[in-house]
């Protein structure tokens, strides 16, 4: 009975972490209840785990939004307004009381406090080195969370941005008296505390505890995190650092033009790092990525056809794989995510092939533009498409482009590289094309936060 009432108690914590309101960002629990004493053993930390997995698998973060806001405010796809969704984040015409921001903001902060738990759990019973390896799962998914909603809510890259500009408040404890109304964290700020948790991290982790398929975070997954933020921030000593350790790990391939279709409807592929887990009883349903990608149904995001006309003919990038035209002669992403009867498709959120174009780039940003040629040539030599001459960073970014097209990267390439967004069809993106350092390459903070808490200032232009 014992077992059964703690049990009950978890999930409770669990389902309060999840919620939404005023207290998004440290939330507390109810009727003075101690999360302390209810999370004893490595099965309650584990289940606690499973449920900062699920929340970051829903609809308003990895399941879809996180992924389709980077592509339709970019130049890769547009909004038809089928269903009405995505309509606002094509446009890059948000308000304060838009509800994606308000969700994407609340969600991620959830999984956050699902972190913040597990790292504060003490005096638990089993082996310290299973214990160790979920709180580094812990300190890697608040790092993840927090990268996250700075890249949609920091001030990096609006009117002059810089380290020193408003990023998000960065959130470690579930609940403390003392920080309930916390303020915003500059953008380097940010960017420290997540590599403090990323290399926290890494120390806490065991290689050989490492689950055996990619759905949870590993100790290659921490490090390919890294270079993924490092890429971001510009710091490509430590990019090239990081990625370098998951190449050399020998654990992971590009996979073959032959195979690169077909993985997306394959659990844990050698390519695949870190997916989201779905099944035909757990999953996100008409909600999710297909449903919005394919004719069927919504059918929202459209492919724009200067990104078609990007891939070779033999590309299997492209028309020759991932791309088909529906009967009104749209584009559509048909190869990634496509399962629409089951929607059991897992979610990649790190590819192997994203390490290696990270390692190209940092390898050019670092003096060695001869071997980030040789890296930056194994992909298209995997995807029947022709090779490189040079590695530049206007050709690393278009094999970016292609590569990673419709996983949620364009947007972030563009603004992160100081680029204007490319109008490529003044008729089908609603978006004007806005320059660079534009108010509107950052959401907007929910208005609900900002009258909740008078310590967080509103980003500028809303």
């Amino acid at each position: 009975m014992k077992k059964l009432i703690k049990n009950i108690f978890i999930a409770a914590v669990l389902v309060f972490a999840a919620s939404c309101s005023e207290e998004d960002l440290n939330p507390t629990l109810a009727q003075d209840k101690d999360v302390d004493s209810s999370i004893s053993t490595v099965d309650d930390l584990s289940a606690v785990l499973s449920g900062a997995y699920n929340r970051i698998s829903l609809n308003d973060y990895y399941g879809r939004n996180i992924i389709i806001y980077k592509e339709l405010m970019a130049d890769n796809a547009y909004s038809n307004a089928n269903s009405n969704r995505f309509v606002n984040a094509a446009a890059m015409d948000f308000t304060i009381e838009s509800a994606d921001p308000e969700d994407t903001w609340a969600r991620i902060y959830s999984v956050i406090a699902s972190a913040n738990i597990l790292i504060a759990a003490e005096d638990i019973e089993g082996s310290s080195s299973e214990i160790n390896h979920i709180k580094g799962q812990a300190y890697a998914i608040r790092a993840l969370g927090h990268f996250d909603l700075l890249k949609v809510f920091g001030q990096q890259h609006v009117n002059g941005g810089s380290e020193s500009s408003l990023g998000v408040p960065y959130v470690t404890e579930f609940r403390d008296p003392e920080a309930l109304f916390p303020s915003r964290n500059t953008v380097g700020e940010v960017k420290s505390k997540v590599y403090e948790d990323l290399n926290m991290a890494k120390s806490l982790m065991t290689a050989s505890l490492n689950d055996g398929s990619s759905q949870f975070i590993t100790t290659y997954a921490v490090d390919a995190l890294l270079s993924r933020a490092a890429i971001y921030f510009g710091d490509f000593a430590i990019a090239r650092d990081a990625a370098k350790s998951v190449i050399d790990s020998g654990e992971f391939s590009i996979l073959e033009a032959s195979d690169f279709v077909g993985s997306f409807n394959v659990d844990s592929s050698s390519n695949s790092i870190f997916e989201i887990a779905n099944s035909d009883v757990d999953n996100q349903g008409i909600n999710g990525l297909a449903n919005i990608y394919q004719d069927t149904n919504y059918g929202d995001v459209v492919v724009l056809e200067d990104l078609v006309n990007t891939y070779e003919a033999t590309d299997v990038r492209g028309l020759n794989g991932v791309i088909t035209q529906d009967a009104g002669g749209r584009y559509r992403n048909t190869g990634k995510y496509p399962t629409l009867a089951s929607f059991e498709d897992n979610i990649p959120v790190i590819r192997y092939e994203e390490v290696v174009l990270n390692y190209a780039e940092a390898l050019l940003e670092t003096s060695d533009a001869a071997t980030a040629l040789t890296f930056l040539n194994m992909i298209p030599a995997k995807r029947n498409a022709s090779a490189y001459a040079s590695a530049t960073k206007e050709n690393i970014l278009l094999e970016r482009r292609k590569e990673l097209a419709f996983e949620g990267f364009r947007f972030d390439d563009l603004a992160r590289t100081g680029q204007d967004i490319p109008l490529v069809n003044s008729v089908l993106q609603t978006h004007d094309g806005p320059i660079y350092g534009s108010f509107n390459y950052a959401f907007p903070i929910p208005s609900a936060e900002v009258l909740a808490n008078s310590n967080v200032a509103q980003n500028a232009g809303y």
